[in-house]
């Protein structure tokens, strides 16, 4: 099966969402857009805000493009930074805490989650 590059986002943004939503968190924005740029998923867990980051690799291109999670560099970091200022602005509460986590997620050629890697507090 082939997938595009949108394709592979779509599939691991919900199976990210589906995994954080069985571990207790609650889902509060899926794709939240402003002129900076955009967050995959703002969830909460307990009182805490966290904004997370979604890879996606087939497991069939992983020796092309390494691990999922090693794409999320120094300047996505200070991308996600800024989007998170400009989220919590919008806020009628601010939020008390902040954490920033990257889940990795594996898709097969059938589109079917592999494998996954959440990091907590991953920066």
């Amino acid at each position: 099966m082939s997938f595009d590059r949108g394709a592979v986002g779509r599939i691991g943004e919900e199976a990210a969402c589906r995994l954080l939503e069985s571990a207790g968190y609650a889902i509060v924005e899926r794709n939240w857009r402003c002129k900076l740029g955009e967050l995959d998923i703002v969830a909460r867990q307990g009182d805490v805000l966290v904004i997370v980051e979604v890879r996606t690799r087939r497991t069939a291109t992983l020796g092309r493009y390494g691990m999922a999670e090693e794409s999320v560099g120094f300047r996505k970091k200070m991308k996600l930074r800024s989007l998170a200022q400009a989220y919590v602005k919008t806020l009628k509460q601010p939020a008390q805490r902040l954490r920033f986590d990257v889940i990795a997620i594996y898709i097969g050629d059938d589109g079917k989650m592999e494998r996954y890697k959440h990091y907590e507090y991953a920066f």
